[in-house]
């Protein structure tokens, strides 16, 4: 199985963000995870981030049928980091071109992984970026899923491949047509469902109500998944799922 198989460490140095990636024989090179550099010290980072993407390849080799996975990460230390006989010095690559950055988060997304992207479906997005908690707690796994195997390819999808998510907090449901009949689904791929109604802060389990002038449920009624289950589903929806099993670019 092809897998990925070297890392580079390198110290930043300061320098119009240009990816530097390269796809060679389904192996994706050359791609850069840059530490922010006033984060403090802490070499238990690197050391998450390597088994993140190795975890992360093996996952997308077997996610895309075999068509590609991760061959080489550098990723860019601060210049204040005390210095290793592994690290060697940046040439052109820069926390500002990095595809991924290590950075504290902003308020808008606290430790939530996300994607920048400003373009269309297929386009591919600026960068992907974590925050050390997200890289240090792993408590956060029962949240957004393991780093490697689910977080890290959902991200690339979107980076790379300029792939949206599957879901849609604004509108949760949709009015589906099918041999005439009229059916409310939720904006998802695939899951087995309960739902929450929510006034406020406050949410209770129950059967949401159907609206009929909308033709969809009631204000107020949140589409939640189910846990623990066997449907498969799109690593675009919600990779924290332990169904989730396929990118849906492919």
């Amino acid at each position: 199985m092809r897998v990925f198989k070297s890392l580079v460490l390198l110290f930043l140095v300061p320098v119009v963000r240009v990816s530097m990636v390269q796809l060679k024989n389904g192996g994706y090179e050359d791609i850069v995870i840059a530490i922010n550099p006033e984060l403090p010290e802490d070499h238990n980072i690197i050391r998450n981030i390597r088994a993140m993407v190795k975890e992360a390849s093996t996952y997308l080799f077997n996610a895309t049928k075999q068509r590609f996975f991760f061959k080489a990460v550098k990723i860019i230390i601060p210049l204040h980091w005390l210095p290793k006989p592994e690290y060697l010095s940046v040439k052109t690559e820069s926390y500002d071109k990095a595809d991924v950055i290590v950075a504290n988060p902003f308020l808008k997304y606290g430790d939530d992984p996300y994607t920048l992207q400003y373009g269309g479906c297929g386009e591919k997005g600026r960068y992907i970026h974590f925050t050390p908690n997200f890289l240090l707690n792993d408590a956060l796994h029962n949240i957004y899923g393991s780093r490697g195997t689910k977080v890290f390819v959902h991200e690339w999808a979107h980076l790379r491949w300029g792939v949206f998510d599957e879901f849609n907090n604004y509108a949760p449901f949709y009015l589906s047509v099918n041999s005439g009949k009229e059916t409310v689904e939720a904006t998802r791929y695939q899951c087995f469902i309960f739902y929450l109604h929510c006034t406020g802060n406050s949410c209770t389990t129950r059967e949401c109500k159907y609206d009929q002038q909308t033709k969809l449920y009631e204000a107020g009624c949140k589409f939640v998944p189910e846990k623990p289950q066997n449907a498969p589903a799109s690593i675009m929806y919600m990779q924290s799922l332990p169904s989730v099993s396929i990118v849906t670019a492919f």
